[in-house]
């Protein structure tokens, strides 16, 4: 197996997770979105016939959705470009020859998104998914490249226009899947899911 995913999740807690989406329809709702988010994000990567990692963010919930064919982890560090960078390494180390790296936020992602941005880094080096808020919903490499897990301000809408200047001081190969929608607030979640 030469390549492995790695999804970054939140533990679903009401106050923790879609903070923005919750002032518009409440925590308790948000919470609801979110688990549907998870499930969205385990039905596209479950029939992945490569390795898969669940890193999530406070603690290791091993009674959940994700089954045996995930490996589980804890996020580590103190911002997100830590805990990526971190999880990147984990898992590099391991000594796969591609890696990519989802959010749990975007209920427009297909397996076939994923699929073409593992096909997109056999002649790049780093692959990038941008979503329409200025940041990015993928992130893929074949080797650690610390420089763009540092020096970005996260949850931000230069996230990806950085990320991409980064990576054209470190003359790296960059190749873009389609941008997409994350779910931030009441306008990006699915119509069906607010019955």
């Amino acid at each position: 197996m030469d390549t492995a995913l790695i999804i970054f999740v939140k533990n679903p807690v009401e106050g923790k997770v879609k903070t923005r989406l919750a002032k518009s329809i409440g925590d308790e709702k948000a919470v609801v979105i979110y688990k549907q988010l998870l499930q969205h994000t385990y039905i596209i990567t479950k029939e992945m016939g490569i390795d898969k990692y669940v890193y999530y963010g406070d603690y290791v919930n091993n009674n959940d959705i994700w089954d045996d064919n995930y490996k589980k982890a804890l996020q580590q560090g103190a911002d997100l470009g830590q805990r990526m960078e971190n999880a990147f390494k984990e898992v590099l180390s391991v000594g796969y020859k591609k890696v990519l790296i989802i959010g749990s936020d975007c209920a427009q992602l297909t397996t076939d998104i994923i699929n073409t941005a593992i096909e997109k880094l056999d002649e790049s080096d780093i692959v990038i998914g941008p979503s329409l808020d200025g940041g990015y919903y993928l992130l893929g490499m074949k080797k650690i490249t610390s420089q763009l897990f540092n020096g970005i301000e996260w949850s931000t809408n230069t996230v990806f226009s950085k990320s991409l200047e980064i990576a054209g001081n470190q003359h790296l190969k960059v190749t873009t899947v389609q941008k997409l929608s994350d779910v931030d607030v009441i306008e990006d979640v699915p119509k069906n899911w607010l019955d």
